[in-house]
């Protein structure tokens, strides 16, 4: 049954709101929390707080990616409306317990409790979104897919701002306590505006599958965590820790091959978007770790701009997002492919990253600023615009699996990104300062500096000119989307008919 005949146009209004609420949640709260670091060290453990400092950080990313496969196969066995309720609940629970913490100990596990719930807040938001659609709407309802983007990319650059403003007028805790009252707010709302389609049947769910996937995760993202910096990468924890992670993915893809509901079928690999868009979004989510991470990198110690001043220049590129997310939404609306627009958005995207990476110490920073509104150009026609041609791509009882699987491959994207490109810096950054750890840069003074900035400078271009090279990478997989036409994807979901799916060339 469609979603229209069970909600009025004003009730599909009212929950697309509340679902954009939810975006803007979870996405601040996994930005949020880096400008507030100092104050929260203060305050709890002024002594070893900054040793526990990444694993503040790294909880809330961990717990949240885990539980990924196991949202989308929630989604499609109980529907998404009851799992987007669970999801917002845990997240406010992990939300009040973060703001009353006593210790880091204590607040770096209410983290890991506020991204159980963060996990499924945009993954199954999205879900809904796609079932909000016109009878006149193709696929996925691909509108709702792109806005939301639109709303994630903009929460993802000024999170920082947000969350310094919060802590220098409020303090750090009400970074926290400003959830509850939104998440209340989308509690009640969805459960009395929002009515969706009963779920095709609860086929049970494989918590086997469900456990190897989050071993799987959590080990990726604590070897990109730790090697280099903790630990050598050549170190035996490292090495320990990789094998098991290698051998964890093996079990993996043996019980999504042989389980009667996989959190991840692998039949998804065999739709051709499908397979292809997971693929981009993973490239993307490495790009924006070498974008966004670094550029705040560059300006704070090439250029000594304050953390909070720095958090301003991405403005420009929250500004690209939008116009460049509402622009392909009224091209799309008009007729112009998508596989058109990711191109040209991955294309942006692209030249942005390797213009990055022709800064020196004394480019003008009005050049930083307009190279990252194009990046963000870029961006806003590639976040949520994958999600939709994944969801429209995939099978109808499928939906949640497959949307939850683009959230997966970003997150890997991101802790892979973060792994190689802070090598990538460590290591050119030791080509021209050999012995000079890279946060001493800051500290010297006269011809010393001025030699270890532009080491510096340089170790970061290259990181700018390599996240370049992977979203260039993007851009031939894009290409290659783009020419599958519409009887493929059909033909390969196996379910629907030409006119139900999208056509991807232009």
């Amino acid at each position: 049954m469609a979603t229209t005949a069970l909600m009025t146009p004003a009730q599909r209004k009212l929950g697309m709101l509340l679902c954009l609420v939810t975006i803007v949640l979870a996405v601040l709260d996994m930005n949020i929390v880096s400008a507030a670091t100092v104050p929260i060290v203060r305050d709890l453990d002024p002594v070893h707080g900054v040793d526990r400092l990444p694993w503040l950080i790294s909880a809330f990313a961990l717990a949240a990616t885990a539980l990924l496969p196991l949202y989308g196969r929630l989604c499609d066995s109980y529907g998404a409306k009851r799992v987007l309720m669970g999801a917002v609940a845990t997240f406010l629970l992990g939300s009040a317990l973060c703001g009353a913490a006593q210790s880091m100990e204590q607040l770096i596990a209410f983290r890991a409790v506020q991204g159980m719930g963060g996990g499924g807040l945009m993954s199954v938001t999205m879900v809904v979104i796609a079932q909000f659609k016109d009878p006149e709407e193709g696929g996925g309802g691909g509108k709702g897919g792109a806005v939301g983007g639109i709303v994630a990319g903009l929460g993802m650059a000024v999170g920082p701002l947000i969350g310094a403003l919060f802590t220098d007028h409020l303090g750090w805790r009400w970074i926290f306590y400003l959830n509850l009252p939104l998440g209340l707010l989308v509690l009640v709302g969805v459960a009395l505006v929002v009515k969706l389609p009963k779920a095709a049947g609860r086929q049970g769910l494989d918590f086997l599958g469900a456990g190897l996937a989050a071993a799987f995760a959590v080990g990726l993202l604590l070897v990109t965590e730790w090697g280099g910096k903790d630990y050598a990468w050549t170190s035996p924890v490292i090495l320990g820790l990789a094998a098991g992670t290698l051998a964890v993915f093996g079990l993996f893809l043996w019980r999504q091959a042989v389980a009667a509901a996989p959190v991840l079928p692998l039949s998804l690999f065999r739709i051709p978007a499908v397979r292809l868009g997971f693929a981009v979004q993973g490239l993307v989510g490495m790009g924006m770790v070498g974008s966004i991470v670094h550029v705040m990198l560059y300006l704070q110690v090439a250029r000594g701009v304050a953390p909070t001043a720095a958090s301003l220049y991405l403005i420009p590129m929250a500004v690209g997002m939008t116009a460049s997310g509402l622009l392909a939404g009224r091209l799309s609306t008009r007729g112009i492919a998508t596989g058109t627009l990711l191109t040209i958005g991955s294309g942006c995207a692209a030249l942005a990253l390797l213009l990055l990476g022709l800064s020196g110490p004394t480019t003008g920073l009005w050049a930083v600023q307009l190279e990252l509104a194009l990046l963000g150009a870029g961006l806003g026609q590639l976040i949520g615009q994958l999600i939709t041609v994944v969801q429209e791509a995939a099978p109808a009882h499928q939906l949640g699996v497959a949307t939850t699987g683009v959230r997966f491959f970003q997150n890997l994207g991101n802790a892979l990104g973060a792994a190689l490109f802070g090598t990538v810096l460590a290591r050119a950054f030791a080509a021209g300062e050999p012995g000079r750890p890279l946060g001493a840069v800051r500290t010297l003074t006269g011809p010393a500096r001025e030699h270890a900035v532009r080491a510096f400078t340089d170790a970061v271009d290259v990181v700018f000119l390599s996240a370049g090279g992977v979203l260039v990478l993007a851009v031939l997989l894009v290409w290659r989307l783009r020419r599958i036409s519409g009887a493929e994807v059909a033909g390969s979901a196996g379910t629907g008919t030409k006119e139900d799916r999208p056509v991807l060339a232009a």
